[in-house]
C-alpha cells in the first residue's frame, strides 16, 4: 500500500516541491524565516546525493509524505521536512521514513544527524526520543520559542 522512495532531483522537483509546500502550508507557525522559496530553486544543491536526499512516501501514484536530510557540515548533517499527510497518519509511516533516512545518512558518511522540532508536535518528539535522538544545540537558525533541538550519533 505504502512505499517509500528516494527522490531523484531535479527530475522529481515537481513532486518534492508540492509536498515541501503543504508541509509548509500546515505548520502551525510561520516559516518564512527559513527563506522556503529560495531554496526551493537550488533544491539539489542541498537535498540531492551525496550531501543529502530527500525520500517520498507514495500511496500508489500519489505522494502523501516526505522526509530530507542535509549536510551541516563534513560529520553532521540535519533532517529537515519530516511530513505524513493527516489523513495517511497511524500507519508508522513517520517511523519507518526516519529510519530510512538514518540509514542513507550513514551510508553517506555522515556521523551525527540533528534536527529541530516544534513543542506543539508531542508524538514527533516522542519518535524521535524512541529513536536516540537527544537534546543538543542547535545546528541552523530557529527563532521559534519552545522548539526542541535534537541530535543522535549515527
Amino acid at each position: 500500500m505504502y512505499a517509500i522512495h528516494q527522490a531523484v532531483l531535479p527530475r522529481d522537483n515537481e513532486k518534492v516541491l508540492s509536498i515541501f509546500r503543504e508541509y509548509i502550508a500546515a505548520a502551525p507557525v510561520n516559516l518564512d524565516y527559513q527563506q522556503n522559496e529560495q531554496e526551493f530553486e537550488h533544491l539539489a544543491d542541498k537535498y540531492a546525493l551525496p550531501d543529502g536526499t530527500v525520500l517520498l512516501i507514495k500511496k500508489q501514484d500519489e505522494v502523501v509524505g516526505c522526509g530530507a536530510f542535509r549536510r551541516v557540515d563534513e560529520t553532521v548533517c540535519e533532517m529537515k521536512r519530516v511530513y505524513v499527510r493527516p489523513s495517511e497518519r497511524g500507519h508508522q509511516l513517520g517511523e519507518k521514513l526516519v529510519t530510512q533516512l538514518i540509514q542513507y545518512a550513514k551510508e553517506s558518511g555522515y556521523q551525527r544527524m540533528c534536527l529541530d522540532v516544534l513543542e506543539k508536535f508531542e508524538s514527533a518528539r516522542r519518535l524521535y526520543g524512541q529513536l536516540g535522538f537527544k537534546p543538543c544545540d542547535p545546528v541552523s537558525y530557529n527563532p521559534i520559542p519552545g522548539t526542541h533541538f535534537l541530535g543522535r550519533n549515527l
